[in-house]
C-alpha cells in the first residue's frame, strides 16, 4: 500500500518539486497540497493523508499552529521542511514539540538539482514516519467526524485518540518489579536519530540533578541546530545540557551534545578525560556525528562502565559501536519498537543480540536512575 502525502508549502515551486521527488517512489502518493496552514488542517481532514510535508513558515497559519491543530484533531505524521537558521532551528524544535515527528533542512539547491542523496533522504524519511501510520493504525474515513480535543498551545497537546497518537507512549510502566543489576558505571551513552529530540527531551527532564555521571547525546542534526537543542533541554532539565566543546572536561550531571556536522570523542585516562570534537572528512562516515564513532570513542576510553542506549532512528546507526562496548563489558539498551518513531536503531541493535533490555520510552528514565543508583 502506497503512503499517501500532503504536500503543504507557500511556494508552488516548492510544492511542485517535493510531488516531483515523492512520486518517483512507487510506494509514495501525493494526494493534495495546501498553501498555507489552515489550508493545511482543513486538508489533513478532509483527505486523511498517511504524512504531511509542512513548511514552517507560511502565510495565514505558519505550520507549528498548524501542526497543534492536525495533532489536536487528527493525529499524522508530520515532517517538517525548515531554513537552517537559528530563528528556523528554533521553530522546527516548537514544531517537534507540537506534535510533528521529523524535520528536513529546506535546502532549495538541493531540491532542485537532481541530488539523488537529497532525494533518497526525502523518500525513505516519508515511508518510514508513513509506515508507521501504514502499519500500526487504520486511516479514518474522510467521512469520519473530527472533534479537535484542545486549542493551540506551546505544549505538547494530550492526545485522546491513543491508537492514533505518534509522540509519545501510552504503553503503561513495567519497571515496577525490575531491580539494578548492580553493576558499576563511569558515564552513560544515547544515540538516537529521527524522533530522537523528542525522546531525548523526554528522558533527560525527568534525571534528577544529582546524577552521578557525565551524559554523552549522539543526535543526528544539522549543525545549525545543535546549538538551539542543547539551550532548550538545559532550559527544561535538572541537569545541565551543554553543546560539546572541544576540550570539554567530563563532569557528573553534565549532558554533552554532540555538534551537528561534528563527531565526538573521548580523549585521555582517568579524571583526565576530555572531549574531542572535530570537523570529520571521511566519506566512509555517513553521518556526523555518528553513533558508531562515539561509542567506539566510549568503548576504549571506559571499557565496560558504560551504560550505552539506542532510541528511535531510522538505519542501524550504532550497532557496530554497541558491538565493541559489549565485547568490552559493557550494558546496551534499546528501545522498544511500540515507542519508536523509527524502529531502524534499536532493531538494529537488538537483532544483533547486543541489548540486554528492550525498553519503552516512558520507562527509560526511570530505568536509568535505578540502575545508576540516584533515585
Amino acid at each position: 500500500m502506497a503512503v499517501k502525502v500532503l504536500v503543504v508549502d507557500d511556494s508552488s515551486f516548492f510544492r511542485r518539486r517535493v510531488s516531483e521527488i515523492l512520486e518517483q517512489d512507487k510506494d509514495i502518493e501525493v494526494i493534495g497540497f495546501a498553501v498555507n496552514g489552515r489550508e493545511a488542517v482543513d486538508k489533513a481532514n478532509q483527505l486523511r493523508p498517511d504524512v504531511i510535508t509542512m513548511d514552517v513558515e507560511m502565510p495565514v497559519l505558519d505550520g507549528i499552529s498548524a501542526v497543534k491543530e492536525i495533532m489536536a484533531a487528527n493525529p499524522t505524521p508530520i515532517l517538517m521542511f525548515s531554513s537552517l537558521t537559528r530563528d528556523g532551528a528554533t521553530a522546527t524544535l516548537d514544531a517537534l514539540d507540537a506534535g510533528a515527528l521529523d524535520f528536513l533542512p529546506k535546502k532549495f539547491e538541493d531540491i532542485a538539482r537532481n541530488n539523488e542523496d537529497a532525494i533518497k533522504l526525502l523518500q525513505n524519511k516519508v515511508k518510514e514516519i508513513g509506515r508507521r501510520r501504514l502499519s500500526r493504525f487504520s486511516r479514518p474515513t474522510a467521512t469520519t467526524p473530527v472533534t479537535p480535543t484542545s486549542t493551540a498551545t506551546t505544549t505538547r497537546p494530550a492526545i485522546t485518540q491513543p491508537d492514533r497518537s505518534f509522540n509519545r507512549s501510552t504503553a503503561p510502566s513495567t519497571t515496577a518489579n525490575i531491580r539494578a543489576s548492580g553493576k558499576k558505571y563511569q558515564i552513560v551513552a544515547i544515540g538516537t536519530s529521527t524522533g530522537g529530540p523528542v525522546a531525548l527531551q523526554t528522558i533527560l527532564t525527568q534525571l534528577p540533578a544529582n546524577f552521578p555521571h557525565p551524559i554523552l547525546l549522539i543526535q543526528h542534526m544539522p549543525a545549525a541546530f545543535t546549538p538551539a537543542f542543547a539551550a532548550r533541554l538545559n532550559g527544561l532539565c535538572k541537569i545541565q545540557v551543554k553543546e560539546a566543546q572541544q576540550g570539554d572536561k567530563l563532569m557528573p550531571g553534565v549532558a554533552y551534545l554532540a555538534p551537528g556536522g561534528q563527531q565526538m570523542l573521548i580523549e585521555g585516562r582517568g579524571a583526565n578525560r576530555t572531549l574531542r570534537v572535530f570537523e570529520d572528512d571521511s566519506v566512509r562516515i555517513t553521518y556526523k556525528p555518528s553513533v558508531d564513532v562515539t561509542f567506539a570513542s566510549t568503548a576504549k576510553a571506559f571499557q565496560g562502565d558504560v551504560l550505552a542506549v539506542v532510541l528511535t532512528g531510522m538505519g542501524a546507526d550504532g550497532r557496530d559501536g554497541a558491538r565493541m562496548l559489549k565485547q568490552a563489558g559493557a550494558t546496551i539498551w534499546a528501545q522498544d519498537e511500540k515507542t519508536s518513531v523509527v524502529y531502524g536503531m534499536p532493531q538494529a541493535v537488538t537483532s544483533a543480540g547486543l541489548s540486554s533490555a528492550s525498553i519503552a520510552l516512558s520507562d527509560v528514565a526511570t530505568r536509568l536512575v535505578r540502575e545508576i543508583g540516584c533515585g
